[in-house]
């Protein structure tokens, strides 16, 4: 193995680990969880494995620029304000009697692309990606976008399982409050964090 190809190994394998460990229990899992719950995993895993790519695409590419360009309150705000309306979204839903899993009518590609869409407007900005920029600033781009892919594939993994697993043990209503508590909880968090 020459210098190149060990140095490219090194990269990506220290990044899964970082940005693997640093992902784990986070928002975007829970993202995962509460929609894998509800919905079909499939899409969900894949529009939150869609999002990752482009997110550390964006990353490696552009590095810290990205944060030069639009303020990070911004983000901030809009993440805020649309985990509250999740979690209010939610508890609403966990009121109501709800039909099985199976029927439920969503279809594969528009639940990929709100998958895509919350995860990418939850993660623009956050610390896994602002790390990604770092690494890539320093590491072979394409190792390090691999890397942090696959980590983050990885743990979006675990949240649908957990949220796939869990519904079978807990009624649907009882997880949409449960999630929609955490989600407002993490969107007074955000809004909370523009204060300080």
């Amino acid at each position: 193995m020459d210098q190149d190809t060990s140095s490219s190994a090194i990269s990506l394998l220290s990044t899964f680990a970082l940005i693997g460990l640093a992902e784990m229990g986070d928002k975007s899992q829970l993202v995962c969880l509460t929609l894998a719950a509800r919905y079909r995993a499939l899409p969900v895993l894949a529009g939150a494995v869609l999002a990752f790519a482009l997110l550390n695409l964006g990353a490696v590419l552009f590095g810290s620029a990205l944060a030069k360009w639009l303020p990070p309150q911004w983000v901030t705000l809009a993440v805020g304000i649309l985990f509250l309306a999740f979690g209010l979204h939610a508890i609403r839903s966990g009121n109501v009697d709800e039909e099985p899993l199976e029927t439920e009518t969503r279809s594969g590609r528009s639940l990929l692309l709100s998958t895509l869409l919350l995860i990418g407007l939850a993660e623009f900005g956050d610390k896994t990606q602002i790390a990604v920029a770092g690494l890539a600033s320093t590491s072979d781009p394409t190792a390090v976008w691999l890397g942090a892919t696959l980590a983050l594939a990885m743990t979006s993994a675990i949240g649908v399982w957990a949220g796939r697993t869990l519904l079978q043990h807990i009624p649907i209503p009882l997880m949409h409050r449960i999630s929609g508590i955490l989600f407002l909880a993490m969107g007074g968090f955000s809004l909370a964090s523009l204060l300080m």
